[in-house]
């Protein structure tokens, strides 16, 4: 064969892997209004820099009738490329070739793409759209699932690992995003669940679609399972590459500082005014957020979930940081179980990556009652309470309003070796709030006044005494809980030199295999 013939064929080849299942079924995609797997990847990565691996990789499965049937690329594009010039490492299942089902040598693609990843330290993006194991293949198929969850947990917390999830993921296919740090679902046309409508049927008797069993808004509102809802894929993808700019490549690197002229001293008048006069009104915690931040911007996490906790990344004078504030907006901002849970994992990735982490908290206490309760909210309110006490990376806190009892001490107190702690000047630092406080110290003193109105007016008079003398922020200033009570408009100025005194900090753990935290 001439040199000419033999790079036609290669050509050729190119060609035949690049149309994976064939036009028909390309169509039948777009018609879903899904991308094609390279498709996806050449919106997500800088434009002419993807370089693929295992193009020519096709199936070894004889059996029922799959001899016959193959695909170059064998349903999944691998490969790596660069997100604003810096290097990730990407798999993009393609729903063409056999419903994207996972094969023994679709795996080996993806873990060989994971394994040089973690050799270079560079982050792992994985988009998933497949009807889940290649049933012809059997166990190889199911052992190709393990290989890549194997892969999947050593590399958490050394180098960062998106999922997006632009179709159908179901049965074991879901662990793998689940074992990786942030994922993103689109609306309208991915899914997520362990079995799907018709087992449920069978099983427990209830009749459910796809979307009410594993939608984005079910995943992103309910369970907590997706950490965005994006419209489409373009926003999801667009999102992906948002989020990697406040990432460090892996965990050894510090995160990407960006040049900034949102002055560091500005000073937001609104701040001395946002919090309401009547301690039980509430407020958006997110606007002192825009307030503080560079640009006003501020890219939120798991928003629809667990709304009384807000997380998301944001920086301050271009340095990225992970930001935890209490919401009083809703259900007064307490802390329960899903609350706890979200922000605690947020809290151990930021840890994990080296990213500052910056705490507002207003927060009246845990969520009372039986539910919470039996539900273990000890266990879980343990779980953000760990991940703080554990943290060493810079930590700062700025109290804006209540701080009671031991929600105190769980949102990055002093005590959980905080490395700078400011209050606003309304603070109210205590354990607990003054009517509920007064009720108990002074109980056999205000049920022996009989005249109501009497019992009333000392029980108000007590409740001034107790605000005075514990419910302020100078109490804990004066034991040194608190390093400084600041000016509510001067916030933003604080928080950045905090950040800058605390860029060479230095703390460790004790040595140990690994901790046993209160899962």
């Amino acid at each position: 064969m001439a040199a000419q013939d033999k790079i036609k064929e290669l050509l050729d080849l190119r060609e035949k892997a690049r149309m994976g299942g064939g036009p028909k079924r390309i169509e039948a995609q777009h018609k879903k209004g899904k991308l094609t797997a390279r498709e996806r990847i050449e919106l997500l990565l800088d434009e002419g820099s993807f370089e693929e691996f295992d193009m020519f990789v096709s199936h070894r499965c004889i059996d029922f009738g799959l001899a016959e049937e193959t695909y170059l690329s064998d349903g999944v594009v691998t490969g790596y490329g660069t997100i604003d010039g810096r290097l990730v490492y990407v798999f993009s299942q393609d729903f063409t070739v056999f419903g994207g089902s996972l094969s023994e040598m679709y795996a080996q693609k993806i873990c060989k793409i994971m394994d040089k990843a973690m050799k270079v330290g560079a982050p792992i993006i994985g988009i998933n759209d497949s009807g889940g194991a290649r049933i012809q293949e059997g166990v190889k198929s199911l052992g190709g699932y393990a290989e890549i969850f194997q892969r999947n947990i050593l590399a958490s917390g050394v180098v960062p690992q998106i999922s997006a999830i632009f179709g159908p993921c179901a049965g074991g296919a879901v662990y793998s995003p689940a074992l990786t740090d942030f994922i993103i679902m689109s609306k309208n046309t991915s899914y997520m669940f362990v079995t799907g409508p018709k087992v449920v049927k069978t099983v427990t008797g209830e009749t459910v679609t796809e979307d009410e069993l594993g939608g984005a808004m079910v995943h992103g509102a309910k369970s907590g399972v997706t950490h965005f809802v994006a419209e489409d894929e373009q926003e999801g993808i667009a999102l992906i590459r948002k989020l990697l700019s406040y990432m460090p490549q892996n965990n050894l690197e510090d995160p990407p500082i960006i040049p900034c002229d949102d002055p560091i001293d500005r000073l937001e008048d609104s701040l001395n005014e946002i919090i309401p006069e009547n301690p039980s009104k509430p407020y958006d915690v997110k606007d002192v957020i825009h307030a503080v931040v560079d640009y006003n911007e501020f890219v939120e996490v798991q928003r629809h979930y667990a709304p009384n906790i807000v997380i998301g990344f944001a920086r301050f004078n271009g340095m990225p940081v992970g930001i935890v504030a209490n919401q009083p907006n809703y259900l007064a901002g307490v802390l329960d179980i899903n609350s706890s849970r979200k922000a605690a994992r947020f809290v151990r990735f930021c840890d994990a990556f080296n990213i500052p982490i910056v705490t507002f908290v207003d927060v009246p206490g845990f969520l009372p009652g039986t539910a919470q309760e039996y539900g273990g909210i000890i266990i879980h309110g343990a779980k953000l309470l760990y991940a703080y006490g554990e943290a060493t990376v810079p930590k700062v806190t700025v109290i804006l309003r209540k701080a009671y009892g031991g929600a105190y001490d769980v949102m990055s107190s002093k005590h959980l070796r905080g490395d700078i702690n400011y209050a606003w000047p309304g603070a109210e630092i205590a354990v607990m709030g003054p009517k509920g406080a007064i009720e108990i110290l002074y109980s056999k003193d205000y049920k022996d006044i009989q005249d109501l109105e009497e019992r009333m007016k000392f029980l108000q008079q007590k409740e001034e005494e107790y605000k005075r003398k514990f419910a302020t922020p100078y109490v804990a200033a004066k034991y040194g809980y608190l390093d400084d009570v600041i000016e509510p408009r001067n916030t933003r100025f604080r928080i950045i030199r905090a950040l800058e005194s605390l860029r060479t900090k230095k703390d460790t753990n004790p040595p140990k295999k690994h901790s046993n935290l209160p899962l």
